[in-house]
This record gives structure tokens, C-alpha cells and sequence, in this order.
């Protein structure tokens, strides 16, 4: 829920996704249309499919309960490198690198004296680089990975880091080099207005208020342009986020 949302748009969201589906295996006997209309309007909502069909498997094929193993969890629909270490490491509370892009700065700053991280993936370096510096206990490692992401969301920001509250300051690389001003990161997202991401969030806000579905027609007047409501009309068919019936409806997904 976190991927690229605001925490205060996400915390209530979370509060009722739990409330309604405390375990994996409640989630699994709902539909997966309920987990997107849930998912509401916290964006990307495959992500609400992704997470169904991972609750699905894990009542299959664990017996209800979160796998503690890279290897199980990587497995899992939408579970990536970051989200399995992450589980691992807070979950499970066991030693192993986590990183996402608050992490990577943190690492690029102290051990290296770059303002960013090169590149947008996690490379093996890093891994080994962070490895070297987690404490050898499970339960200390564990923390340190939580207070590192802290540390790079709160305090070693990327456009206003906070040096003199940072604990590293003193043996960090990029602040002992005098913090060169390197610029931030581009925001590559494309602009939100006008684009094909609107014209899917329009169609999919009138799906989860529609419980029976809608027609072709109410899907018309829910933008002005025919070509690119066909192009975001067929992508969420694509993404499994769209299903048209045998009366030609069109529905949340339902199995």
C-alpha cells in the first residue's frame, strides 16, 4: 500500500483491510473484486490482485501463514526482493539486508560520499555493502534495518537531509566531503491529469460503487476522449482488473 502513497493516506486504508481481513486466509475465501474495491483509490489497484492471489496460495500452499523463507515468499504473486527481505527482517525479526530507496541514500551518503544512489536497482554491492554493517545477532540486525529506513525517511532526506540530527554525521563520507550539492533524483512519473492513469482510476471508481456492473454506455460517458477510454478500457481487461460478462457487462473481477 506504501508503494508510492502518502502513510496518512495509507494508514486508514490499512486499519480497514485488516479489520475486514485480519490473516491470509480470510482475504482468500473473499472474491478478489472485494480486495479492489477495498484498495479504493491508494492507486496501482493490481496491487489488490497481486495480494489476493498471494493470500489464495498461502492458504493452499502454507497453511494459512506467512512463509519465513526467501525463497517461499519471492514465490508469491507481486512479492519482490525488497518485500520479502522487508518481511523477513520485520516480521520474522531475522538478520538480512533490506533495502529500498531511503536505505540506498543512507548508503550512498556514509559509505561513498554520493548525494543519491547510482541507478534505480539495488545491485549486489550494496547488498554485500550492508551486510557488512547489520550487527551479527538476528533481533539487533532487525533494528538497525528499521532505525536505517527511518534514518532515510525522516532525517537523511533527499532534497533536505537534516545532518545535524543525523547519529552518523560524523564518520559519514558525503557530509565529511561537505555535502555536495548533487541535484536530486528526477520525479519521472509522467503528470497524473489527462492521462491514461486518470482514465482508469474513473473507470474502476465507477466499478466499486456499481456492484452489479455496468454497461458499455456508462462506461462511455465516463471520459470525452473514445480512443484513449478504449486504450485504459482494454489495459485493466489485460491486468485481469476488468471482466466482461457473457451479457456484455462489465464487472470487478469475481474468481
Amino acid at each position: 500500500m506504501l508503494q508510492q502513497t502518502p502513510v496518512a493516506r495509507v494508514l486508514p486504508a490499512w486499519e480497514a483491510w485488516l479489520d475486514r481481513w485480519p490473516d491470509p486466509t480470510a482475504l482468500a475465501t473473499d472474491q478478489p473484486g472485494e480486495a479492489v474495491i477495498m484498495w479504493d483509490r491508494l492507486g496501482y489497484p493490481r496491487r489488490a490482485l497481486r495480494l489476493h492471489a498471494a493470500a489464495v496460495r498461502i492458504r493452499g500452499d502454507f497453511d494459512g501463514r506467512v512463509p519465513d523463507t526467501y525463497e517461499d515468499l519471492i514465490s508469491l504473486p507481486g512479492i519482490g526482493d525488497y518485500t520479502a527481505a522487508a518481511v523477513i527482517a520485520f516480521a520474522y525479526r531475522r538478520r538480512v539486508p533490506v533495502l529500498d530507496t531511503n536505505v540506498r541514500r543512507v548508503l550512498a551518503r556514509y559509505r561513498h560520499g554520493f548525494a543519491h544512489p547510482r541507478g534505480s536497482a539495488v545491485t549486489r554491492i550494496e547488498r554485500e555493502e550492508l551486510e557488512t554493517l547489520l550487527p551479527s545477532t538476528n533481533e539487533e540486525a532487525a533494528t538497525i534495518s528499521e532505525a536505517l529506513m527511518e534514518l532515510g525517511a525522516l532525517i537523511c532526506t533527499s532534497r533536505t537531509p537534516h545532518c545535524g540530527g543525523c547519529p552518523l554525521v560524523a564518520d559519514c563520507s558525503w557530509s565529511l566531503a561537505g555535502s555536495p550539492a548533487n541535484r536530486p533524483p528526477p520525479n519521472r512519473q509522467a503528470r497524473f491529469a489527462g492521462s491514461d492513469r486518470e482514465v482508469r482510476g474513473r473507470i474502476m471508481q465507477l466499478l466499486r460503487s456499481t456492484p452489479g456492473g455496468v454497461s458499455q454506455a456508462d462506461l462511455d460517458v465516463t471520459w470525452h476522449d473514445e480512443r484513449q477510454l478504449a486504450r485504459a478500457q482494454a489495459s485493466l481487461i489485460v491486468d485481469g482488473l476488468l471482466v466482461e460478462t457473457p451479457d456484455n457487462r462489465f464487472t470487478l473481477p469475481v474468481t
